[in-house]
Parts: structure tokens; sequence; C-alpha cells
């Protein structure tokens, strides 16, 4: 188990603060940084990150821009998948992202993604026990602090056992 996994894992368990992990990921993935994004909930099935309205997130409209968006959403939606597969036996990596937006967001924005534990076991686990990858479509929905939606994200991650990856790691 990685440190970011082990520490993902403590959060959830109220083992370490969720500022000690936001934190971490600053360090382990520093292209999100300039975002500010940061996780403010975290379960088994269900991950809330935080986007901040501030100048490095806005597009020429002072609005939320959609790639801050959309990053914020693959940023919430890779960390739950990491915190529920590990990082040891598969290789994750995003396959398809696609973004539908529908209010400018003026405000902070948050993240919310929840996956039920019986989907993630018909979907992912069962079929990883008799294939070498699985597809794993994800949905993100991104609301403003009026709770107005903002943009629904889609996320097709590929799950791959280590051992049939051909790419060196």
């Amino acid at each position: 188990m990685t440190l970011l996994e082990t520490l993902l894992h403590r959060a959830e368990r109220g083992g370490i603060s969720l500022w000690l992990l936001n934190m971490v990921l600053l360090r382990v993935i520093p292209f999100n940084r300039p975002l500010g994004v940061r996780v403010i909930s975290l379960t088994k099935n269900e991950i809330i990150v935080h986007l901040p309205y501030k100048r490095s997130n806005f597009n020429h409209l002072r609005g939320l821009h959609a790639c801050a968006l959309a990053t914020a959403a693959e940023y919430a939606c890779g960390l739950l998948l990491l915190r529920r597969m590990g990082s040891g036996k598969y290789r994750l990596i995003m396959k398809h992202l696609s973004s539908e937006y529908l209010y400018q967001g003026k405000s902070d924005a948050t993240v919310r993604l929840t996956v039920e534990e019986s989907w993630f076991e018909t979907q992912v686990v069962k079929p990883l026990e008799h294939q070498e990858s699985v597809e794993v479509p994800l949905k993100a929905h991104i609301v403003d602090e009026q709770k107005n939606e903002l943009c629904i994200t889609e996320l097709i991650w590929q799950v791959k056992a280590w051992d049939a990856v051909r790419t060196p790691r």
C-alpha cells in the first residue's frame, strides 16, 4: 500500500485529519495546486471536494473556468477510485472525460461523487476476477454554494491488472 493509499484509508476512519491529507495531495499531485481543490469529506463510497471561487480558477467572464470544473471532477473520481482499488494490483488511468455545463459558477463549488457498494462489486470487482481490465464509468455532479448545478462530468476509467500492462511503470 502506497503512502497516499494509507492516508486515504486513515482519513476516512478519522486516523488523520483531512487537512494533513490535503497537504500531502498538494505535494503528490502538484498539477492541481493552483486550483486550490481540497477534500472536505471522504468515506468508502463517497467523496466531496471543494473548488474555490478565486482568480486563478476564473474564465474570461469571472466565472469558474470549464477546465477547473472538469479537473476538480477528475480529482474527486480518481481519489475515490484509488481509495477503493488501490494502486498495487491495478493501474488506474482515465480513458474519457466529458462535461455538460449547465450554469455559470460565481461562487465556490463542490464536487460530490457517490458509488454504491453493490454497483462497485458487480461492475468492477467481479469482472476483474475474470478479465484483465474493466472500464469504470463515473459521474460527478458539481454545484455552487446556492446549490445550482454547474456541470455534470462523466469519466471513464480503465482499471487494469498491472501484470497485463505492456508499458513500464
